[in-house]
């Protein structure tokens, strides 16, 4: 046989499936989809706070470790013995990419019955979407302001969102190949151990100024550094944890692991400016570390127990990644509000932040306070075009930010 031909055997599912994972994941996209359009919805009606579904973008860190799990679980007695890496690669190609090249197409298609319009009403350019469209097929993300970055607000794949995480999942596989398969249970245990201190120190820290870990959608260098961070993780955290997999017996591991869930990704975004480190990124934290992997663990060790249960998991894994890689936000209402939000950073970064990217639509406007000020139309953002200093620096004298609520600047769910 050729290098160039992949066996039949190669893409035989040699190994049963964990049924409650497939399961957890149809949750945990069920879950991500409801925060974006709570996301979309507080957008929409002038700046709103979010609600319910506070920390649904952990969803996506949940993804990794189970991308890790799984992978490590199929591959790691496999590869460089009955499969090549080349086999390997085409075989997650096959299995990730057709999805991607139809996100980007069903995009396109809602970008231009959208009016191809960026945020701020800026008319798009056939030749730039068609561009943009061409680059998200293979896999090239945009840089912020580049012309084929056509939305305006600095995401890697705009004409669908969700990219981002499987351009981070891509590199997690193409690493993974290359030599984290190859690693003693050992050596990727220091390398879980590191990347883990990194990550802890990321969302503590909050190195970000997010103050959350909703980071990776877009290439500036804080963003591709907590998404390699995200995804580094949780994806080799995963892989140990399949190593030293040993299941145990666990009734109704399905229905216990979705509570925890909807609980943890109901908990109210935390706030406190005194506190000497992030208070949310704590919270984060704990999740992405302590209490993902356990509910992994338990979900690899129950099983369902009747037809229903078996179809009901099925139906969740199978509707998952079409979820990922199709959901995108309705379109918004224009013009946008007549409020600027900011970014709520620690109070020593505040004003330093403010005097440099108060315009609306910044593509750093992550986690984000409401002032209750109407600002003039010279701090409205006009492509990259950054407001007057002056006209900054007093209104910055002259405001105090309240903890009014949290909202998000509006992009496509993520996936994986």
């Amino acid at each position: 046989m050729s290098d160039t031909t992949i066996s039949s055997a190669a893409f035989a599912d040699t190994k049963p499936h964990y049924e409650l994972l497939d399961g957890l994941r149809g949750v945990a996209a069920l879950l991500v989809v409801f925060y974006h359009i709570f996301e979309g919805l507080s957008f929409a009606a002038g700046g709103t706070p979010i609600t319910t579904i506070n920390h649904g973008y952990l969803a996506v860190d949940f993804f990794f470790i189970l991308s890790g799990f799984v992978i490590g679980y199929a591959y790691d007695d496999r590869l460089g013995k009955t499969m090549t890496t080349s086999n390997f690669f085409k075989r997650r190609l096959i299995r990730l990419h057709p999805m991607i090249i139809m996100g980007v197409i069903l995009g396109a298609i809602a970008f231009f019955i959208q009016g191809s319009v960026q945020w701020d009403g800026k008319h798009v350019a056939i030749s730039a979407v068609m561009l943009s469209t061409l680059c998200a097929m293979f896999f090239i993300p945009a840089l912020p302001g580049a012309r084929y970055e056509v939305r305006g607000n600095g995401e890697m794949f705009p004409l669908n969102g969700p990219s981002w995480s499987l351009f981070f999942e891509y590199i997690g596989n193409i690493l993974y190949a290359v030599f984290i398969h190859s690693l003693s249970t050992k050596a990727l245990t220091v390398l879980v151990v590191l990347l883990g201190t990194g990550l802890a120190g990321f969302t503590l820290f909050d190195v970000s100024g997010y103050d959350m870990i909703g980071v990776g959608w877009t290439l500036d260098g804080v963003n591709f550094l907590g998404g390699s961070l995200r995804m580094l993780f949780p994806f080799s955290l995963g892989m140990l944890l399949s190593r030293n997999f040993k299941p145990f017996q666990m009734k109704g591991a399905f229905w216990i692991c979705s509570i925890v869930l909807l609980i943890l990704f109901c908990v109210p975004y935390i706030k406190a400016d005194t506190a000497p480190i992030s208070l949310n990124g704590l919270f984060e934290a704990a999740c992405i570390i302590l209490i993902f992997p356990v509910l992994v663990w338990l979900g690899a060790s129950g099983k369902t127990t009747d037809k229903r249960s078996t179809q009901i998991c099925k139906f969740l894994g199978d509707i998952s990644y079409p979820l990922f890689g199709y959901f995108l936000l309705p379109p918004l209402p224009r013009p946008l509000p007549d409020h600027v939000p900011i970014l709520c950073l620690a109070n020593r970064q505040r004003t330093l932040y403010l005097r440099r990217n108060l315009a609306y639509g910044n593509s750093g406007l992550r986690r984000q306070y409401r002032l209750g000020l109407p600002l003039p139309e010279t701090l409205r953002r006009t492509g990259k075009k950054v407001v007057r200093q002056k006209v900054l620096e007093k209104k910055i004298n002259s405001l105090r930010v309240s903890n009014i609520g949290i909202l998000r600047h509006p992009r496509p769910v993520m996936s994986i």
